[in-house]
């Protein structure tokens, strides 16, 4: 598709995700004014609930993605707003029964059984990773600048700041394995915060 001013608009992107629990989440997200389109497929039935103006107070004029979740106890729909195109990312995190979700700049707690909104995190640098497991007491949550850990009502568990942009996250034999700009790996103990040899 070609804008008035020449330029490739792209189609909204799909994705369909199995979390544990027998829950079965679909996505679709666009770019920046793509509102229309994202939500033209939109699926009938259950709960919507929309934290775009959370993020906003013209959420359609942003990036916008919508999650549809199906599961044992029904349906529902939430969507999300962010000011820079990003691929939304969600972890369930079943000793809370949360579905925690990453986009853009925000973080999002959802009852994954009903998609009520339990508690939101804004981050000062793009988010790039999370990380949840029935051994920690807290999500993990990765942005360029910093990492941050948000326990089961959303309060901020632990943080640290990073002199260099973080550019892969990943968990390796129980750390927390950081890949910096500049190529440098660094590791941190997702249970505390602090670095890890």
């Amino acid at each position: 598709m070609t804008g008035a001013t020449g330029s490739t608009t792209r189609e909204p992107r799909n994705s369909t995700v199995s979390y544990p629990g027998g829950l079965r989440g679909r996505w679709r997200w666009g770019g920046s004014g793509q509102a229309a389109e994202v939500f033209a497929l939109s699926e009938a039935g259950g709960t919507l609930v929309d934290l775009g103006p959370r993020v906003s107070g013209d959420p359609d004029a942003l990036c916008r993605a919508e999650l549809r979740l199906e599961g044992p106890r029904g349906a529902w729909t939430a969507r999300f707003a962010s000011t820079i195109h990003d691929d939304p990312r969600a972890v369930y995190w079943d000793t809370t029964g949360l579905l925690v979700i990453a986009y853009g700049f925000h973080t999002f707690g959802l009852d994954a059984a009903v998609g009520e909104s339990r508690w939101e995190h804004r981050s000062a640098t793009p988010l790039i990773a999370l990380f949840a497991s029935p051994r920690l007491d807290h999500v993990v949550v990765q942005a360029e600048l910093e990492t941050f850990a948000l326990e089961a009502d959303g309060t901020v568990a632990w943080r640290i700041a990073h002199s260099d942009v973080v550019t892969a996250a990943e968990m390796v034999a129980g750390r927390l394995v950081l890949t910096g700009f500049d190529g440098q790996l660094n590791a941190v103990d997702p249970d505390s915060g602090r670095s890890s040899a």
